[in-house]
């Protein structure tokens, strides 16, 4: 098994969990690359002490070669992580060296245990849906890699004041959100900024987008979910020459008016899960559902 370790920083007080992950796969028959930006940032750090450190191979991008990747943080880790992994069908799974982890379910005292169960095949692969965007007129920040994994949002810039929405699906009119932004999620962001704005939580499974507004002043804009099939369109117009829209944590400047046509990517993100890790488990720990002194 070929296995690639990305990070974006060194986390901290992850020291001994990072040590730990890296001598625990020295010691099983897999071939282990780390991302060279990551590896310099743990060279860098002489209280983690990793035994034979050089002996581990860097990678700068990644091919069909691989057979999973680790990515060590958070969620907005893991969202990082698909830019290097694209379309080319490598199974994702995180440690989570951050807070919640909805996405990164490798908790820092399972290590050793869950990288037995990857070895022995005592897993599962959940394939996540992206959404795509494209924009009309062009724009340069947008091109190249235009997917999101948890959601595509529009927002306001340099200033207070709401904008408007015009919203269609399939090129029929939906209507006018006046509000502070405008989140299309993915069932697997609709746990994410969709769900803080008042938005349902959709299994990953599911055939599904959601259109949340943001702090929409005509209060009976409610979130609606939509066949993934859609083909949505936004115009944004307000007070501003411009506006925001966001790809999970990538931001690009966008000009009023600007037409932005966003739909379903033609591939699939595969997270793997581990066997007692699943969804419905993963909702019940993170929201504390049925923690309640009467039950």
């Amino acid at each position: 098994m070929k296995i690639a370790i990305y990070g974006q920083f060194y986390p901290k007080n992850s020291t001994v969990y990072i040590k730990n992950l890296l001598q625990i796969l020295s010691n099983k028959p897999v071939e282990v690359l780390i991302k060279k930006t990551f590896l310099d940032a743990i060279n860098a750090h002489h209280d983690l002490a990793i035994d034979d450190t050089h002996k581990f191979q860097t990678f700068s991008t990644l091919d069909t070669s691989f057979n999973l990747l680790i990515s060590i943080g958070g969620d907005g880790t893991i969202l990082r992580a698909i830019e290097h992994v694209k379309d080319l069908d490598i199974p994702i799974i995180g440690l989570n060296t951050g807070r919640l982890g909805f996405l990164a379910t490798i908790q820092k005292d399972t290590i050793e245990a869950a990288i037995d169960q990857i070895l022995d095949g005592k897993y599962s692969i959940s394939e996540r849906s992206l959404l795509s965007i494209t924009t009309h007129p062009i724009n340069a920040a947008l091109q190249g890699f235009n997917v999101a994994l948890n959601e595509i949002t529009v927002s306001r810039k340099n200033t207070t004041s709401m904008i408007t929405v015009d919203t269609y699906l399939n090129n029929e009119y939906l209507t006018s959100y006046w509000a502070d932004g405008l989140i299309v999620s993915t069932p697997t962001g609709s746990t994410g900024y969709s769900l803080s704005c008042g938005g349902p939580v959709i299994i990953p499974e599911a055939k599904n987008f959601v259109i949340t507004p943001i702090a929409p002043h005509n209060l009976n804009a409610r979130p609606l979910i939509i066949p993934d099939s859609t083909v949505i369109k936004l115009k944004v117009h307000g007070r501003e020459e411009h506006h925001l829209a966001s790809l999970d944590s990538r931001i690009a400047t966008l000009d009023i008016a600007t037409e932005i046509t966003i739909k379903k990517a033609d591939y699939t993100i595969k997270m793997l899960t581990l066997e007692e890790k699943s969804f419905l488990s993963t909702l019940r720990k993170k929201l504390l559902w049925g923690e309640d002194k009467r039950n």
